[in-house]
């Protein structure tokens, strides 16, 4: 099986392709994947293209212009993962915060406020088949980051691995619930709240307060 797989990875190379085509192209089975993984190729690894613009530009895909055109086309045909972003006004915004970082966003992106850095999170996420849950008390909310498909003791471990291991139940809302519900005990009494096992699948945006 490793010498099948490394003949796959040796021709791929040889067309002057990524090896992480072989991925996309669903031409390694998982016995073979899981060989070539442990090799630790650069070019096995995923790979997220970032396509700067302009301060307030408009989308890259409205711009008439045959190299972005042709590059996009590109990216799209061979399904490659790309995010547009606007890298200038992040950089420019580094030390600002709250109210005063929307309004200064707002001025140096001339009305756009969508500089690619959600678009840039998202897609990474997505593309290392990451989520995140989140755990809420009275001193602070907080992100936890974890593989999709994780259940709940495993997404437990993130936070500590005692909580993996002495875990009783999870008390889980959803985090769009709780935040129209503006508390816990809303929530409850709404029946938003719901009492989960071992075997529960953690959803992307949960709260979770875990019971050990």
């Amino acid at each position: 099986k490793f010498k099948e797989a490394m003949l796959k990875i040796k021709k791929c190379l040889e067309e002057d392709r990524l090896a992480n085509r072989l991925i996309v192209e669903n031409k390694l089975d998982e016995e073979e994947l899981k060989l070539v993984r442990e090799l630790h190729l650069i070019t096995m690894k995923p790979i997220l293209y970032a396509l700067n613009k302009k301060a307030g530009a408009k989308n890259l895909d409205e711009i008439n212009d045959t190299r972005y055109q042709e590059l996009l086309n590109y990216f799209k045909e061979n399904n490659f993962n790309y995010i547009k972003i606007d890298d200038k006004v992040e950089d420019d915004l580094k030390d600002f915060e709250g109210e005063e970082n929307e309004m200064m966003r707002n001025e140096l992106a001339g009305g756009v406020n969508d500089d690619g850095i959600k678009d840039l999170i998202k897609e990474s996420y997505k593309m290392l088949g990451l989520e995140t849950y989140f755990t809420t008390g009275e001193d602070e909310t907080r992100g936890w980051t974890i593989k999709i498909g994780s259940t709940a003791p495993i997404a437990a471990a993130a936070i500590h691995t005692d909580f993996q291991n002495k875990f009783i139940r999870a008390e889980v809302v959803a985090s769009d619930d709780l935040l129209s519900s503006g508390s816990y005990k809303v929530a409850r009494e709404k029946g938003q709240v719901r009492t989960e096992g071992k075997e529960y699948i953690v959803k992307d945006g949960d709260v979770i307060e875990f019971r050990i």
